[in-house]
């Protein structure tokens, strides 16, 4: 899908490793038998190259479990706000902001070397370091795995 304000494109890829390191929070959105289904995530992250692999914890029980089984289609977005902008009237109010949406495939991670990475990763990212996790612990936890297809990066800066 081609975005509409191209103006607002980031492709410069330490950019988007820098709006990927200032979002705290990944959305990510499934469809199961209910419908679709929206949930906001901590989140650890692989992006090499043009790939951007996302990894997240959860209880091994629940919706988003059951969605994700042993593999669904997802979206996902992430973002940060700096500020409200104002304008002479209400309708030139604006936001600044960057984020990234995108597409893949979500699945769980079975392999308990991946998943103590994963919550490495995740820790890394929501707490500025890495633990080590033991095999009980990354046992303990579900991993997903999100493998992004495509992803957009896009930002107002002013």
């Amino acid at each position: 899908m081609k975005m509409r304000r191209m103006d607002r494109l980031v492709s410069d890829r330490a950019e988007i490793e820098r709006i990927i390191a200032d979002s705290s929070v990944c959305r990510v959105a499934v469809k199961d038998e209910e419908g679709l289904y929206i949930v906001p995530l901590s989140f650890g992250y692989v992006y090499e190259g043009d790939s951007l692999t996302l990894y997240f914890h959860s209880a091994k029980e629940g919706r988003k479990i059951r969605a994700v089984g042993s593999g669904c289609e997802a979206a996902f977005e992430m973002d940060s706000m700096s500020r409200v902008t104002e304008g002479p009237t209400p309708c030139n109010y604006s936001c600044l902001y960057s984020s990234i949406t995108g597409t893949g495939r979500a699945s769980m991670v079975e392999d308990i070397e991946e998943k103590k990475l994963a919550l490495s990763l995740i820790t890394e990212h929501t707490a500025g370091r890495r633990f080590k996790f033991s095999d009980a612990q990354a046992d303990s936890v579900a991993i997903i795995k999100l493998n992004a297809d495509t992803f957009s990066a896009k930002e107002k800066a002013q």
